[in-house]
């Protein structure tokens, strides 16, 4: 059976996520550059979960600088 693992984009404010466990921010790289923000980690209901803030943690890029790309 393959594992499920869910991966979320989220909006501005979202910084923590109530009941995620063994909750860690990752730094990663891609072939476009690098993300807004690290990516939390955790596992949440049983379930791998990835969320990337997509502005950053404390909103520090604007609609026009976000590097989407890269996210």
């Amino acid at each position: 059976m393959t594992e499920t693992v869910i991966g979320v984009i989220g909006g501005s404010g979202v910084y923590e996520i109530d009941g995620l466990a063994d909750a860690a921010w990752q730094t990663v790289d891609s072939p476009w550059g690098t993300p807004s923000d690290a990516i939390l980690t955790g596992v949440l209901n049983g379930v791998k979960m990835a969320f990337l803030p997509r502005h950053g943690r404390g909103h520090i890029h604007s609609p026009s600088t976000v590097p989407y790309r890269a996210n």
